[in-house]
Order: structure tokens, then C-alpha cells, then sequence
């Protein structure tokens, strides 16, 4: 087991490894198996990227995008750990380095789609929505059923 110290957090977006965060998206996820690399860098371009790197090397083992107007509204997505680290705090400190880098924006409502993550996202503040069905969604034609975090 590694320890968390030896990774650290970055918001910069030129850190990120864009053909790293397609083979994880693409080859380890439930929401977007198969997406297209194109698709994957215009998601990123059009959002604010987060990275875990390996302190040393710099490889990137994590990766999230928020995808916000920056005053009011944010949706997490893509939040993927390397499957080979997962357990290891890797995800917490993603996620909480996400949740910082936010926060000063003042948002009323940051969103996210998880079918098997909620203790995570429960120790930052997420809480299932119980609106009495005020939310809907429009799915493209692209969308398929696996996709609800992206």
C-alpha cells in the first residue's frame, strides 16, 4: 500500500494527460466505456480538470472535471481513480482538493451521478437528491443508459 503523501493534487490544467485520462475513462468506467478520445478531449477542454500525480514522476493516477457557469451551478464528473490504487486515500484527496478549489466560487448546487461511490462523496457533503422529481434530464443521441456521472 502507498501512502497518500507520496501523490499530490493539481488544478493545473497543462499537468493533465489526456491520453492517460481516456484509457481510464474508456476502459475502467461504467458511464463511459468506449467513449472516443475526441470526445474525451473536447469534455476536457470544456471544463475544469483535476489531476493526482505521482509526486517524483508525475504520473497521473486520478482524474475529475467539474463543469460549472462559475457563479451558481457545478456538476462533478469522470472522477476515476487507476483501478491498481484504488483503497488508498487517492480518491479523498481528489476529491477534497475538487471540493477547495470550488468552494470559493459560492455555488448554490454542485451535482454528481455515482452508482457506487456515495460514502465518498457523503464525507465531503453530497447527499441524494429527494426533490419530488423537480429534475429531469434530456439525453442525446449519443447517451446510453450506463452514462449518469458524465
Amino acid at each position: 500500500m502507498n501512502d497518500v503523501s507520496t501523490y499530490e493534487f493539481s488544478t493545473d490544467p497543462t499537468r493533465i494527460d489526456a491520453a492517460r485520462v481516456h484509457e481510464l475513462v474508456s476502459r475502467h468506467t461504467y458511464w463511459a466505456k468506449d467513449r472516443p478520445r475526441d470526445v474525451m478531449d473536447a469534455a476536457i477542454a470544456g471544463s475544469r480538470p483535476y489531476g493526482v500525480f505521482r509526486s517524483g514522476t508525475g504520473e497521473q493516477v486520478a482524474f475529475a472535471r467539474v463543469v460549472t457557469d462559475g457563479a451558481t451551478f457545478a456538476w462533478l464528473a469522470d472522477v476515476i481513480v487507476d483501478p491498481g490504487l484504488r483503497g488508498q486515500g487517492i480518491g479523498k484527496l481528489l476529491v477534497a482538493g475538487v471540493v477547495a478549489d470550488i468552494e470559493p466560487l459560492g455555488l448554490r448546487r454542485t451535482l454528481l451521478a455515482t452508482a457506487d461511490a456515495h460514502g465518498l462523496y457523503e464525507q465531503f457533503g453530497w447527499a441524494p437528491v429527494d426533490d419530488g422529481y423537480r429534475w429531469m434530464e434530456r439525453r442525446g443521441p449519443g447517451a446510453d443508459a450506463r452514462e449518469v456521472s458524465a
